[in-house]
């Protein structure tokens, strides 16, 4: 019995995708070859893979086991060329950066120059995706170093085929409508006012809850907004108040809000969140290694870049 490991990969993809579509898209290739591909598999080993009498596309029970042993090896792959990294001083590949929008622009774009000068063949490729999905593209494997936000107060994200990597602490500032008539002397004098929230999900709404029971109240969220561009138009327009972290601030001209002096009212951490090899080693791949290196070092100029563009704010 010969087997292709190449079709390995494909029943891999399949079976952790759930359906032939999805893994035609993550392979990049056609429905029609993927099912060629199984077809071919299934030749191979005399054995039906693919349970084909139903809508829905399955595994039979065979096709499980060997999906199961194509995950290992995947994963040996996967510790070989880690291992072979070792013996060159050459690194090099592709590293697919999942992100959001404010670490994309002040972080990863620094990052992405310092990594062009000292390390040119590696190749970051960046994907706009963040919450729930780029957590399941991780560990699909569709993205290598995923950027998580989270309210400190929440502990860190921690499961067994995942490592956590804390590169930045961005505190929030509360910011509020230019012409605001008196700044309020602490959170408790915010309880009556309108908020322009943050999802449930978010740090931003994970603070704006925790601050509220903290202090005693129910926010009055009117809006609710996930980008922080369209919340502190909202905010510059005389809409409500808004906490926000500091890093989205340096997008923001100055007088167009007024940031609060209340430094009471915590940060959100920001980690670099990486697979782990479930064969030997719980250390990052090394290209992957260097690029959440230069990103940590993009972050080192950060709070003095903050400091002078909070000032006229």
């Amino acid at each position: 019995m010969e087997i292709d490991p190449r079709r390995l990969r494909v029943l891999h993809e399949v079976a952790r995708r759930g359906g032939v579509m999805r893994a035609a898209e993550a392979l990049y290739l056609t429905p029609s070859a993927v099912s060629q591909q199984l077809a071919q598999l299934e030749r191979e080993v005399g054995l039906a893979l693919i349970d084909r009498s139903q809508r829905r596309v399955s595994l039979t029970p065979a096709g499980r086991v060997l999906a199961g042993y194509a995950e290992r090896v995947e994963d040996e792959l996967a510790e070989a060329r880690r291992e072979l990294t070792r013996f060159t001083e050459r690194l090099a590949g592709p590293v697919r950066i999942a992100a959001f929008p404010t670490v994309i622009k002040h972080m990863l774009v620094p990052a992405l120059r310092d990594l062009a000068a000292r390390h040119p063949q590696i190749t970051p490729i960046i994907h706009e995706v963040y919450g729930p999905p780029a957590l399941q593209e991780l560990r699909l494997g569709a993205v290598d170093v995923l950027i998580t936000e989270q309210d400190m107060s929440l502990p860190v994200l921690a499961q067994p085929s995942l490592a956590t990597h804390a590169f930045y602490v961005d505190e929030y500032r509360i910011v509020m409508p230019p012409d605001w008539p008196d700044p309020p002397r602490s959170v408790a004098d915010l309880a009556e006012v309108p908020w322009v929230a943050g999802e449930p999900g978010q740090a931003c709404g994970q603070a704006l809850d925790r601050l509220a029971g903290l202090h005693g109240f129910e926010p009055r969220k009117v809006h609710v907004i996930t980008e922080f561009g369209p919340a502190l138009a909202l905010v510059a327009a005389g809409h409500g108040v808004a906490i926000v972290p500091a890093l989205a601030l340096l997008d923001v001209p100055g007088g167009e809000v007024r940031v609060s002096e209340l430094r009471d009212v915590g940060a959100r951490r920001l980690d670099a969140v990486t697979r782990i090899s479930r064969t030997r080693s719980g250390q990052p791949d090394p290209v992957q290694a260097v690029v959440i290196g230069a990103i940590e070092d993009a972050t080192a100029a950060l709070d003095a870049t903050l400091v002078a563009h909070l000032q006229p704010l």
